[in-house]
């Protein structure tokens, strides 16, 4: 059986926007590894100014996670062990940073800047939901309600 490419083009784009935004996350991904047991995770992610990525990191050796914008703006927040803020910039795909590559161990996070962000990520697999070691006791988890203040305050770093 012969394969055809898979354009990644603003139609594509357009409708992860719009299912992004329809759901209550407001991100949505799109996957380009057939299974959570590929060896490489590439996927496109649709993010809304109003979701919420908790700090986290990617403990395992092999989980260097690279991040290219592909349409609007992100804030990019590193932090230390503590929770204070080590690192702050603005990805865009219309600025001077298009993208970074984050090493493993590295806690992090991610705002939109702008409705309609989109972007590329790309690290190793297997999945696995986050063990205990990638998440901070210093930040609320999502979808409570201590959640959107603090959101509220990352997304301040870049105004």
């Amino acid at each position: 059986m012969t394969q055809s490419p898979l354009l990644i083009d603003n139609s594509m784009l357009e409708q992860l926007i719009a299912e992004a935004r329809a759901l209550p996350r407001r991100r949505k991904n799109l996957n380009f590894h057939r299974s959570n047991e590929a060896a490489s995770h590439r996927l496109i992610i649709a993010i809304e100014p109003d979701s919420y990525i908790p700090p986290h990191r990617h403990a395992n050796p092999s989980k260097d996670e690279t991040i290219t914008v592909l349409r609007g703006s992100l804030g990019l927040i590193c932090f230390d062990e503590q929770g204070r803020v080590t690192h702050t910039a603005t990805l865009s795909a219309n600025g001077d940073a298009l993208g970074v590559t984050l090493p493993h161990g590295m806690l992090h996070s991610l705002v939109a800047l702008e409705s309609g962000s989109v972007f590329f990520e790309s690290k190793a697999g297997p999945y696995a939901p986050p063990a205990e070691n990638e998440r901070v006791s210093w930040a609320p988890v999502e979808n409570t309600p201590e959640a959107a203040a603090y959101h509220a305050r990352l997304r301040a770093l870049f105004a």
